[in-house]
């Protein structure tokens, strides 16, 4: 992450911040959000869409909401005039290149812990506009910005392909049910590979359920009537051998159990059956054993220290456990749970609600030899920033939904021109993920 040393250049009035005002446009599911522009003095324009997540950790930045009866109380006006009236005038006048002190700006006009008086929606859309406007000023790809001149590195795409909990309107009570294509030789193959295995699944899908069961959720991914996580994983890899592909060695599989959306007063729900903690670490130690999972994300509830604790004892060289709502971006989370109690840190900007402080967290995940994860939220949109960011961090994965909708498949797209900017000097991350999960 070089790019940083842009914080301590000579001033150049180019770079000086001009203007800033936002705009309230609509995410992926028709719900308003805060778009924002930076204008500098060399007559360059950086642009950011805050996101939205539907299953939200506890501590992350919260997003500010109008209430009330228009768009269903979910407009951004206050937001955005915050965003016009109180960020854009401190703003101007302040170098671009300074990331973190227009972060450091945006926190003290703010002055809650939680971002609660701006909105996370605000400092988040803000902060990566910034950004963007000093990239696009100085010239430079917004990954080289940000991760330095050596940043080459194309992460694994993992795909959210089957959907449940919250992200769906059928019985699984896991969240997400994903491929992973760690086998590929570049990134460009990886996701041929996941296109042709979502194809192959959408076409047996329809073929044993019907076709409603194909219908998608939020994040692409198609929502069939399945009862158990076993008849998901078993559909996913059907798909991949149907689609001529190696399960495990070419093809892996992830689970993204969102758990704290089916803990109820100590118990897990699971299938209709109340598990304990031990129960339900016994219950993913036995599709460990029939599947070749890879990724367990947010296995247990996000204060179960224990549940998180004893899954990576269980699972140490055979697959990364990754906090979501278990660490929501923030750095102090990182250094009190990571490594001990998660072995990889996903990366939502918007929990953090600025570039910086989730740049901190990847550092201090990086600190603790924690896999990054960069990942999009439910309710996105067609900026394709992440994709940037999982280049400029060396992220191992990204998780940006499936192979459908066009806010999904922005950032595959911006994936496949970095690659191609990249040229001969491009890699893949695919053979890191061998390194660390050993037991396939």
């Amino acid at each position: 992450m070089e790019g940083l040393g842009w914080d301590r250049v000579a001033v150049d009035n180019r770079f000086l911040i001009e203007r800033v005002r936002g705009l309230q446009v609509l995410d992926s599911r028709g719900n308003p959000t805060v778009k924002a522009y930076v204008y500098t003095r060399g007559g360059s324009t950086g642009w950011a869409i805050a996101p939205s997540g539907a299953s939200k950790g506890g501590r992350e930045a919260v997003e500010l909401r109008d209430g009330g009866r228009r768009w269903a109380g979910k407009g951004v006006k206050l937001a955005v005039a915050r965003l016009n009236e109180l960020v854009g005038p401190r703003l101007v006048g302040v170098d671009s290149r300074l990331q973190s002190y227009v972060d450091t700006l945006l926190r003290e006009i703010d002055g809650t812990s939680t971002k609660s008086r701006l909105g996370g929606n605000v400092t988040t859309a803000v902060s990566i506009a910034n950004a963007r406007a000093a990239a696009m000023e100085l010239g430079v790809e917004l990954f080289q910005y940000l991760g330095g001149p050596q940043a080459r590195l194309l992460p694994i795409p993992i795909l959210n392909v089957i959907n449940g909990g919250v992200h769906a309107g059928n019985e699984l009570d896991f969240q997400e049910f994903l491929i992973v294509p760690h086998g590929a030789p570049n990134f460009e193959e990886a996701l041929r590979w996941s296109v042709e295995i979502y194809h192959t699944l959408k076409k047996s899908l329809k073929e044993k359920y019907g076709s409603f069961s194909i219908n998608v959720g939020d994040e692409g991914g198609f929502a069939p009537p399945m009862k158990s996580a076993e008849e998901a994983l078993q559909a996913l890899t059907e798909a991949i051998e149907s689609a001529g592909f190696k399960l495990g060695e070419e093809v892996a599989l992830g689970i993204d159990a969102a758990a704290s959306q089916f803990y109820r007063e100590g118990v897990y729900i699971v299938g209709g059956r109340r598990l304990s903690r031990e129960d339900l670490l016994s219950y993913y130690e036995r599709l460990r054993g029939d599947y070749p999972i890879v990724y367990f994300e947010d296995p247990f509830h996000e204060d179960d220290v224990e549940g998180f604790a004893s899954a990576v004892e269980a699972f140490r060289e055979k697959a990364i456990i990754v906090g979501d709502d278990f660490l929501v971006t923030n750095r102090a989370l990182v250094e009190e749970r990571g490594g001990k109690a998660a072995t990889g840190l996903l990366v939502k900007v918007n929990q953090a609600g600025t570039l910086t402080e989730a740049l901190d967290a990847v550092t201090a995940a990086r600190d603790r030899g924690m896999a990054v994860v960069v990942s999009h939220r439910s309710g996105d949109s067609e900026d394709p920033f992440i994709a940037d960011l999982s280049v400029a961090v060396e992220a191992l994965m990204i998780k940006t939904g499936a192979p459908a909708r066009s806010e999904r498949t922005s950032k595959y797209n911006r994936l496949l021109e970095i690659e191609s900017l990249l040229g001969p000097s491009a890699a893949y991350s695919g053979f890191r993920l061998k390194r660390l999960v050993k037991h396939f």
